[in-house]
């Protein structure tokens, strides 16, 4: 009798840091179950993707760079963690909602290499957003940077579990738009969504209530943000794709960075 490969262990956060970042983390189990736990997870990626974009930006404030060099830094750690998947997403879907086409052929436009001008114009103006949001925070202060980028980045990933939740169809049969796509339970979700919330305020109130009640805050517009997009999209395309999925991730990101700066 031939015996099985053992389970591998944690097959959720494999999965979540597997897919989601370049960490060298191999995905042993693609089915979904495993996808299931991965989403689940993906929010606790999200935190050490923004940990190492704090830790870069904190570490040229410390050399003597001024807060503009600091958030380019922190703004690059998220594209180079994730081989530039979600801008790249974010760029596709911009192409495929700006095109104007019905489903088929915006989902072809989509899957085309190159970039079209509504992608190029959504990348700069998100990078540009993202950049300054950062470089008014670290001009506040280290630790209001610092929470910035952690919480971006966390309420960025909080928007996959909750779009990848039960309900949401994949708009192709193929891809990990599809391995993802309703996989989620949405108490599972509700509860990712309150845990990542109650996060983000203990994080902010360490620098004092208001700064709680901001990222708490903060977490909420992303996911909200990201909500109307993944409906949009959903309408659209008839469902969700990879592209999406990255889309939903830059949208959540930038509105957290934006709130987050203000005040």
């Amino acid at each position: 009798m031939t015996e099985l490969p053992p389970t591998p262990p944690l097959p959720g956060l494999r999965f979540a840091f597997g897919t989601l970042t370049v960490l060298p983390v191999r995905v042993a189990r693609w089915d979904r179950e495993a996808a299931r736990a991965g989403m689940l997870c993906a929010p606790l990626a999200g935190i050490v993707v923004g940990a190492a974009a704090a830790a870069l930006g904190l570490l040229l404030l410390l050399l003597g760079a001024g807060p503009l060099l600091a958030a380019v830094a922190t703004a690059a750690v998220p594209a180079a963690l994730t081989r530039g998947l979600h801008l790249d997403g974010l760029a596709d879907t911009a192409d495929g909602l700006g095109s104007g086409k019905p489903a088929e052929d915006a989902l072809r436009i989509m899957k085309q290499s190159d970039i079209g001008p509504f992608g190029v114009i959504t990348l700069v103006l998100t990078l540009l957003a993202q950049v300054a949001a950062l470089t008014q925070a670290y001009g506040v202060s280290w630790a209001r940077g610092a929470l910035a980028a952690v919480v971006a980045a966390t309420a960025a990933r909080l928007a996959l579990t909750l779009a990848a939740r039960a309900g949401v169809p994949a708009a192709r049969p193929e891809g990990l738009g599809a391995a993802v796509a309703g996989v989620v339970p949405r108490r599972g979700a509700l509860l990712a969504a309150l845990l990542v919330v109650g996060a983000a305020a203990a994080g902010g109130a360490l620098s004092g209530v208001y700064d709680g009640v901001r990222a708490a805050g903060a977490v909420l517009a992303a996911v909200a943000a990201a909500e109307l997009l993944l409906r949009h999209c959903t309408r659209r395309f008839g469902g969700v794709t990879g592209d999406v999925f990255g889309g939903l991730a830059e949208t959540a990101a930038t509105t957290a960075l934006v709130l987050l700066s203000l005040g």
